[in-house]
């Protein structure tokens, strides 16, 4: 779950917009510093670049995001097509006799219940999808994994760090949306970073590789002096 909220100086640019509606105020209470961001298209956008007031927990001051990625929406069909089986579920089950035995009192309990467990079944996929994202800045790489509203781990690495990028895309699908593996090898405490079906994975790869190359011409320079 990324530690996202709006920046400092988001906020007093609008100064005569309300700061934190009560349910920003709610879910920042659940979630910690979460994703509350005003910009609607990154409501749904896996693919960010150089996003505006968004900000994160551990970010230093002078440090940019260059980008925010999340996995690509279409990975999200198989969840969505089995809420639509479990939706309907019980309608189709009008024609077989499975719940006849109960009392009506019972078998009401009995369906709700049932839509219970799938109102809990999309929330629990809607948070996963949302939350877990992965953060490139001008200075390292953010890979955020979220579990549930109480847990998260979070991933970092300079990008002085990394010592190889390669990324891996095959499959009629993922051709046909653009969207693939990104592997990334460190010499940081973590070795490995997957950043796993994101869009335009050689976009990801190519910023990757002149952020390399910049920190690689700083280190020179700084040398040099």
């Amino acid at each position: 779950m990324p530690d996202i909220f709006i920046s400092e100086e988001k906020k007093e640019e609008k100064k005569k917009v309300k700061e934190n509606t009560p349910v920003e105020k709610e879910v920042k209470e659940i979630l910690g510093k979460t994703l509350i961001k005003k910009d609607k298209k990154s409501l749904i956008a896996s693919y960010l670049r150089n996003p505006k007031g968004v900000d994160f927990e551990i970010k230093d001051k002078k440090e940019k995001i260059e980008l925010l990625l999340r996995m690509h929406p279409i990975t999200n069909i198989k969840w969505i097509l089995v809420s639509i089986v479990m939706i309907f579920a019980p309608v189709a089950l009008k024609s077989f006799p499975i719940l006849d035995f109960l009392p009506g009192n019972y078998r009401f309990i009995a369906i709700l219940g049932w839509y219970l467990i799938t109102t809990s079944f999309v929330l629990e996929n809607i948070l996963t999808w949302y939350f877990n994202v992965y953060i490139i800045t001008d200075e390292r790489i953010i890979d955020v994994d979220f579990y549930n509203l109480i847990y998260k781990d979070i991933s970092s690495a300079e990008i002085e760090r990394i010592q190889d990028v390669s990324y891996r895309m095959g499959g009629v699908t993922r051709t046909v949306f653009n969207y693939g593996d990104v592997f990334i090898q460190t010499a940081a405490e973590k070795p490995n970073f997957e950043f796993l079906a994101v869009p335009k994975p050689d976009k990801v790869v190519k910023l990757l590789q002149d952020l390399m190359i910049e920190e690689k011409q700083e280190a020179i320079e700084g040398r040099v002096r």
